[in-house]
């Protein structure tokens, strides 16, 4: 027997009236996430420019890339995969969030059995802005690097969240790359800045009022 419904689109679905119990996804059946920082210029800090889904990092990179380096300046590229950002409480703007964190010391404190590694520090300066990258520490703990991050930026203010990545866990642009950030400059049509609105605007009012 089907489901009936007051809507003929779903009357010709026949729809069960009891339908069965959803089957359970498999393993790999949904893509894994991934964050993507780019680089607008030389020099510049790497800033998140939002997620991406994927099988792997490398893939990961160039729907990346295809995302938000198409239409934009960039010069590189981080990605790294959501499950390995260790992300802080938020604050407001009013209070740095290092300053309300409670860093665990007892497992902030080198291990001389661990080796000590390279993170990656991101803040966010403001709710609604994106984080950008500040620095780099030395560390054995995601908590001993953001007990280290506070100690080398905790006087930057406002910083509302902090993202900490393990540096082996970011897959980088290589410098020898460079090039495939390059884009056709004759394709100008493609940016809103080519249509020129405001001088079209601007000659219709005085050839409204000549009249």
């Amino acid at each position: 027997m089907s489901l009936q419904s007051l809507d003929p689109r779903v009357n010709r679905l026949h729809l069960p009236e009891n339908p069965s119990e959803p089957v359970a996804k498999t393993e790999l059946d949904q893509l894994e996430t991934y964050e993507v920082f780019h680089q607008k210029k030389e020099n510049a800090a790497y800033t998140y420019v939002g997620p991406v889904h994927a099988p792997n990092e490398e893939v990961a990179f160039l729907f990346g890339k295809e995302q938000y380096s198409r239409r934009f300046a960039c010069t590189g590229m981080w990605v790294a995969e959501t499950r390995h950002v260790m992300v802080t409480p938020y604050t407001d703007e009013a209070v740095s969030v290092y300053d309300v964190i409670r860093i665990n010391q007892e497992n902030a404190m080198e291990n001389g059995e661990k080796t000590a590694e390279a993170y990656e520090i991101f803040h966010l300066k403001k709710r609604g802005k994106a984080h950008a990258h500040v620095g780099t520490v030395t560390a054995t703990s995601y908590e001993g690097a953001l007990a280290e991050a506070k100690k080398q930026f905790g006087e930057m203010k406002p910083v509302v969240n902090v993202w900490v990545i393990k540096a082996a866990d970011v897959f980088r642009s290589e410098a020898d790359d460079k090039d495939i950030w390059n884009t056709t400059k004759d394709k100008m049509y493609r940016e809103a800045t080519a249509y020129r609105v405001m001088d079209k605007i601007t000659k219709f009012k005085e050839e409204q009022a000549a009249k």
